[in-house]
């Protein structure tokens, strides 16, 4: 037996584009407080997204994209997403992403550009994010 989901209008934003502009069944995304998902006729909802993964189920199956940090906000009229970047899996450049985090790391590890460690936090939980999406590309 096929069970259909009811879908909604879901809209995914950056600063450079609009990345996803369509009709979903259900979106998982990283917020503040956890992992959430969020399904057709969901009440009205407003919270803050983490760099970390966000999978979008449509009848065709399911798409997984790395979001960096931004905005979550459910209305009636759908759900629409305010990140600062977003890519799909197979968008990915695994080594980039990789290269990404080792710098950021490196600067974390050296107490003398205490400047840059905020910048340089965000830019590793970015990374970090996008190898994991990138790397399950490969399993889906």
């Amino acid at each position: 037996m096929v069970i259909y989901m009811k879908s909604y209008k879901l809209k995914i934003v950056t600063p450079e584009k609009i990345f996803f502009d369509g009709e979903t069944e259900q979106i998982k995304i990283r917020t503040t407080e956890g992992d959430v998902g969020i399904l057709a006729n969901h009440i009205r909802y407003v919270c803050n997204i983490v760099a970390g993964p966000l999978k979008v189920k449509d009848s065709n199956g399911e798409r997984e994209a790395a979001l960096s940090e931004g905005i979550l906000k459910v209305s009636d009229k759908g759900v629409t997403v305010l990140a600062s970047t977003a890519e799909w899996s197979d968008e990915i450049d695994l080594e980039r992403a990789e290269k990404a985090k080792q710098k950021a790391e490196n600067i974390l590890s050296d107490k003398s550009r205490i400047d840059e460690f905020e910048r340089a936090e965000i830019k590793l939980k970015r990374a970090l994010a996008r190898l994991s999406v990138g790397q399950r590309q490969g399993q889906l």
